[in-house]
């Protein structure tokens, strides 16, 4: 499990570390493990003697990294050529140093770049980057290599112009295509626009471990995290001990809502899926192994309920939403059933003991919420969770997942390719059937939105995915994990 700190919790770990080291010590770990990183990427287009590097340089101590780094390029026979973009304000000492190694000063960018660092600003600015620092990078891309292709851009900590604490990216910002962090990830790293703006993310150790001691701001779930939450069944299991997970989705109006979220269901741990609704027919003739009933009422006992996926918005509807809600089970309400959440009429029967999990795409988090997510896409779905007292999915390219109590995970493999009607019928399924097998609500829902990620991937890898397509893809995705 990786996590990521906020800027105030990284700055004051900095300077609990810098106290116990000499002066300086940080800036040269750090130049150190960027120039390393450059230097690798340099050698899949030549090598770094004779390359040509761009630094593009800002105040402060970013442009400290980025200077020092490009010393030690230079130092290794890069042609480096440095853009002041605040001369007056130039990391004095890593300048010198960069001259010293045979670096110089250039007005403007070069003919030619082998590899750009982007060392404008660092992660105590705010703001998109200013016109003259914007209309610069806006020309990164007519460079060209020696070998005729775009050079790489670099980002010295975090893409310059990104929002760091949040993801977000309110102007103009650098889109790098690697991204060499220090110490610690950061939010901009893993959430929000500003994450597709980082590229490849490559951590540097500073030893900054030992004073990092706040609270993470975001955790990133990996392939052993979910590996080791998956439940998997025993000798000793059978189709009850591993779990029934009910549906109570779609409609005769819609039933491939139902089709779907079965499916998703199915692709789980749990060892049956009863469906309550009216579209009940057409999904046992797709799935035969379901246990089907027209209402949930009837449907018999299961551990945990899903709801709300094409069961429309009716008095009927209404009357099933009330009946899972009342069930002693966790339950996981998506579409249809939080349009019924909105005019408050089910607030008595959101008091509830048993966990539960909503999973609101942008429009309907605005209606729950009364406002959309906003920059701060964390924060919001954990205002969301805490005001709901539920764990909060907030779908997107970089899925959010919040709990009442503030913790938050950022779900690293969103693919545009899940951008397809009735792909949250799927994730609404496999996430519903992680909780009737047990899995505590937070980490059912990072497991669910890990695989399910992982599953648009797959799909859309021979052209457009449809929702059918991230069905069939969760098995040899899971399979693939194990």
């Amino acid at each position: 499990m990786r996590q990521a700190w906020r800027v105030a919790d990284v700055r004051s770990a900095e300077k609990a570390l810098m106290a116990t080291l000499p002066g300086g010590t940080l800036m040269q770990r750090a130049a150190a493990g960027l120039a390393r990183r450059c230097a690798l990427l340099l050698r899949e287009s030549g090598g770094v003697y004779g390359a040509t590097v761009v630094l593009l340089v800002g105040s402060g101590d970013n442009g400290g990294d980025t200077l020092y780094a490009g010393a030690r390029l230079a130092a290794r026979g890069a042609a480096v050529r440095a853009v002041l973009l605040s001369p007056e304000r130039v990391h004095a000492a890593g300048l010198a140093a960069l001259r010293q190694a045979g670096g110089r000063v250039v007005a403007d960018l070069p003919a030619r770049a082998d590899l750009v660092m982007d060392g404008i600003v660092g992660i105590g600015a705010s703001g998109g980057l200013r016109p003259p620092a914007a209309a610069l990078v806006a020309r990164l891309g007519a460079l060209r290599a020696r070998d005729g292709a775009r050079p790489p851009v670099v980002a010295v900590d975090v893409p310059s112009g990104v929002a760091v604490d949040t993801g977000d990216v309110p102007g103009a910002a650098v889109h790098a295509d690697v991204t060499v962090t220090f110490g610690c990830l950061k939010p901009a790293h893993v959430v929000g626009p500003a994450a597709a703006r980082a590229g490849h993310v490559e951590l540097v150790d500073i030893g900054l471990g030992a004073t990092l001691r706040a609270a993470a701001a975001v955790r990133i779930p990996d392939a052993p995290d979910v590996v080791s939450w998956w439940p998997r069944p025993g000798a000793a299991s059978d189709k009850y001990t591993r779990g029934v997970v009910g549906v109570a989705t779609g409609s005769a109006t819609y039933p491939g809502a139902a089709m779907l979220s079965v499916a998703g269901a199915l692709a789980g741990p749990t060892g049956m899926v009863r469906y309550a609704g009216s579209a009940a027919r057409e999904v046992v003739r797709q799935h035969p192994s379901v246990v089907v009933a027209e209402r949930v009422a009837e449907a018999g006992r299961v551990q945990a309920w899903v709801c709300g996926s094409g069961l429309g918005t009716g008095d009927d509807a209404r009357t099933e939403l009330r009946s899972v809600l009342a069930s002693p089970v966790p339950v996981l309400l998506d579409a249809d059933a939080l349009t019924l959440l909105v005019d408050g009429q089910h607030a008595a029967d959101l008091r509830r003991d048993a966990p539960l999990v909503i999973t609101p795409h942008d429009r309907e988090f605005a209606r729950l919420a009364g406002e959309a997510p906003g920059a701060d896409r964390v924060g919001a779905a954990c205002r969301l969770a805490a005001w709901t007292n539920a764990v909060v999915l907030l779908k997107g390219d970089r899925t959010v997942v919040a709990t009442p109590s503030g913790e938050a995970w950022a779900n690293p493999t969103g693919t545009a390719d899940l951008a397809t009607a009735g792909s949250g019928d799927v994730l609404a399924g496999l996430l519903g059937s992680l909780l009737a097998a047990g899995v505590p609500a937070p980490r059912a829902a990072v497991a669910a939105a890990y695989v399910h990620g992982l599953a648009g991937r797959r799909a859309g890898t021979g052209g457009p995915a449809t929702a059918s397509d991230v069905a069939a893809a969760l098995r040899p995705v899971l399979a693939d994990l194990r």
